[in-house]
């Protein structure tokens, strides 16, 4: 029997019908979507399709869809794009204390050229202080970016906030969506984005394919350089199959979201009403009320996530800690919350997607606490 999978939060499988979506593209209809013959026309129509797929999905038109090579180049182009359109005097950008490394390494990196980076801090929930916020956004500020959603803890930010103050001292506000489109509503104009980042692997398309939406007239150069795709943004032939893959998938989530959302919820409620009525002290990472509907992540009292989740093999899930040469590193996100070390080695993120089950959910609750049990009385 196959490990019961909870990591959704790091990939998902790909979707049958977006497999199917695909295969075409990878076997008959192979032309390149800038060739003038039937060949690339068909490419190309399937390329404007997709595009309309993803548009339709988060709200906005199909011309501001800027297909890329995944998440992490879509943050990029973001970020550094946005410094290398900004106006001259305008040399600070502000970003969150718990964003995942994509969005973080390139705001360190500018930061070494000689930009001004001030990250907002964040309360025990992992929600970022709109008070702090305020103070230091100010009129020599060229990009806000903060996530929608924790990728850990899965707290949802409040990005239509923190655009409002962007925008007051006419700044770009950018937001990395990757955990959070397809899990929850994201519209683009609901919540006042200018730049907002999509990875598919997210989003039960393939790895490798993902997109930035620039709202148009946002103030952005390209980063990397090559022939005119993608508006003169992201050079190099489209990677049509996979693109074709991300619109399908969006056109999926499109349809039928709410459903997957309220059914994701109640099977990480009864994740944690299992695992909190077996488990005495165990704590929840974050605020299950301002949470993505399929992340639970825990603390398990007076043990190492990691040997956990080691003694329960048939559970596939994550912890937020590493371990070097005898060295525990916890999580940045779980040390910005203010959890203390010795209670954040403990934690656990169980993360529940599309084909999660009731027996999976009750059947990995089972093996969690038992492996905590068997790792408590050897420590």
């Amino acid at each position: 029997m196959n490990p019961i999978y909870l990591d959704y939060n790091a990939t998902t499988p790909l979707l049958p019908e977006v497999v199917d979506a695909m295969l075409p593209y990878l076997r008959e209809h192979f032309g390149n979507p800038s060739s003038s013959h039937v060949y690339g026309k068909r490419a190309r129509r399937a390329v404007d399709q997709a595009r309309e797929q993803v548009a339709e999905f988060i709200g906005c038109w199909p011309e501001e869809v800027v297909f890329t090579g995944g998440g992490t180049e879509a943050n990029n182009l973001a970020i550094r794009g946005a410094a290398r359109a900004a106006a001259e005097g305008r040399r600070h950008i502000v970003t969150s204390s718990v964003e995942h490394p994509a969005v973080e390494k390139p705001c360190a990196w500018l930061e070494g050229q000689g930009w001004r980076v001030t990250r907002l801090e964040v309360d025990a929930t992992g929600c970022v202080d709109l008070g702090h916020a305020a103070e230091v956004i100010d009129d020599e500020c060229a990009l806000v970016t903060v996530m929608h959603a924790n990728n850990e803890v899965g707290t949802i930010q409040p990005v239509d906030e923190l655009a409002e103050f962007a925008h007051a001292h006419g700044a770009v506000f950018h937001t990395d969506a990757a955990q959070s489109l397809g899990k929850i509503w994201v519209r683009v104009e609901d919540l006042g984005l200018d730049l907002m980042t999509i990875a598919g692997h997210k989003l039960y398309a393939p790895k490798g394919v993902g997109a930035l939406f620039v709202r148009e007239m946002t103030p952005l150069e390209a980063v990397t350089f090559g022939a005119d795709h993608e508006g003169g943004l992201r050079p190099g032939t489209e990677n049509v199959a996979s693109i074709v893959g991300l619109g399908k998938a969006c056109e999926l989530a499109h349809k039928s979201l709410d459903e997957a959302a309220d059914e994701m919820r109640r099977l990480r409620d009864a994740l944690w009403a299992r695992l909190s009525g077996a488990v005495s002290g165990i704590t929840v990472n974050g605020d299950l009320d301002n949470c993505l509907p399929n992340t639970l992540n825990v603390r398990f009292p007076g043990v190492m996530g990691q040997d956990v989740l080691a003694a329960a093999d048939e559970v596939a899930a994550s912890t937020g800690s590493a371990c070097h040469e005898g060295e525990v590193t916890i999580s940045r996100v779980l040390e910005a919350m203010g959890v203390a070390e010795d209670e954040a080695v403990g934690s656990v993120r169980l993360s529940l997607g599309r084909q999660t089950t009731m027996d999976e959910v009750e059947r990995a609750a089972e093996a969690l606490v038992g492996a905590w049990r068997g790792v408590s009385a050897s420590s």
